[in-house]
């Protein structure tokens, strides 16, 4: 008796589940096929950015923002890494000094 209530709630915390993930989905749906007009945030966006002070070094030449990713990553061998990283360990300040015997 006891295995057919716990099948009954499994069943009914299941359903509940799953019509919540459908409604989630539903909403979604709805909340990405909206239309905005074009100048729906582009004036606030305008205003705050003529307000707020940019960092002088994601300005080129001209002064004007650039709009493409700064951060270049290149390919360090394994090796290369493991001895930096022990390098800045052994550098560590907080690094426990074992007595020598």
């Amino acid at each position: 008796m006891l295995h057919l209530v716990y099948i009954l709630v499994f069943t009914v915390i299941a359903l509940l589940a799953v019509t919540n993930l459908i409604r989630s989905l539903v909403t979604l749906s709805v909340e990405t096929q909206k239309f905005y007009p074009p100048n729906y945030n582009s004036s606030k966006r305008n205003q705050s950015r003529r307000e707020q002070k940019v960092h002088p070094e994601l300005l080129d030449e001209q002064g004007k923002v650039i709009e493409e990713p700064l951060l270049i990553m290149r390919s360090v061998s394994v090796d290369d890494a493991r001895s930096r990283l022990d390098a800045l360990y052994e550098a560590s300040p907080s690094k426990t000094i074992e007595p020598e015997d």
